[in-house]
């Protein structure tokens, strides 16, 4: 596990060696990266059928490190979800069951969740049209599960269900990226679908689909990560303080008791 570790700390550092390089990766001049630009912003409606060109960008010219965005997000909540499950008590899950956080707090927790996740699904679904996408709007929708649980809220997720949407999402990503096959270009991630009116809702062909995979993608991993920093995770159940407290006072007199018996046995 070490070789392998150093290995990719190695890779790593070449990788970025390499990538300070000029005209490696980009142009080295500051007229073809103008120039680039300028022809994305030209092409961005005919190609994309979006209203934001950051959106085309994002979805289409630079798909590719979208979805490795993506890919890292999952990595990450898988390890944060191996290493949660190893603990014997969970810090964060004990910390938010000492508060219940206050009458203000409860509800108006309660009362603000579901505009949040409202606005986080207006934010995904108006990505191609205005500032946002799947990415803020998923990150939104994790958010109001977290003002949830600081309402002192008993929350257990449906973890099954976490799993397949985000599987799901993620087949949905790459299975949306292929449709650019079926092109006459035959490129990933091109937009083969109808592009459909400029400026409305259903627009942009099938970058609002990819940035709803995206959305609840985002939306699940976050979710399920909060849920697992969150919840007491001894053999899946939640810590009994009692229990622990009871435990520990007997290991305190059972130490004590063999503390006593060895000085009498000293002195005899």
């Amino acid at each position: 596990m070490r070789k392998l570790a150093g290995l990719l700390l190695v890779g790593g550092f070449v990788f970025y060696l390499a990538a300070l390089l000029p005209g490696l990766f980009v142009s080295s001049t500051p007229s073809g990266l103008a120039s680039a630009g300028a022809d994305i912003l030209a092409s961005a409606e005919a190609v994309s059928g979006s209203a934001n060109v950051v959106t085309a960008v994002v979805v289409q010219y630079r798909g590719l490190d979208t979805l490795g965005e993506v890919t890292v997000l999952f990595a990450s909540a898988l390890g944060v979800a191996i290493l949660a499950s190893g603990l014997r008590d969970n810090v964060f899950g004990s910390m938010f069951a000492k508060d219940d956080g206050g009458f203000v707090l409860q509800y108006g927790g309660r009362f603000l969740m579901p505009f949040i996740v409202l606005a986080g699904v207006y934010i995904i679904v108006h990505g191609h049209l205005s500032p946002g996408g799947g990415f803020p709007g998923g990150v939104l929708i994790a958010t109001a599960l977290f003002i949830l649980i600081l309402t002192g809220e008993a929350v257990r997720m449906p973890h099954r269900l976490l799993s397949v949407l985000e599987g799901a999402a993620g087949l949905g990503f790459i299975g949306l990226g292929a449709l650019g096959f079926l092109d006459a270009d035959a490129s990933f991630l091109a937009n083969t679908l109808p592009k459909g009116q400029f400026m409305t809702l259903l627009s942009a062909g099938v970058i609002p689909f990819i940035y709803a995979m995206v959305g609840i993608k985002v939306a699940s991993e976050l979710t399920s990560l909060v849920a697992v920093l969150t919840e007491a995770p001894r053999n899946g159940q939640p810590a009994d303080p009692a229990a622990v407290g009871l435990a520990t006072a007997g290991l305190a007199s059972a130490s004590q008791t063999a503390a006593g018996q060895s000085k009498e046995a000293g002195h005899s």
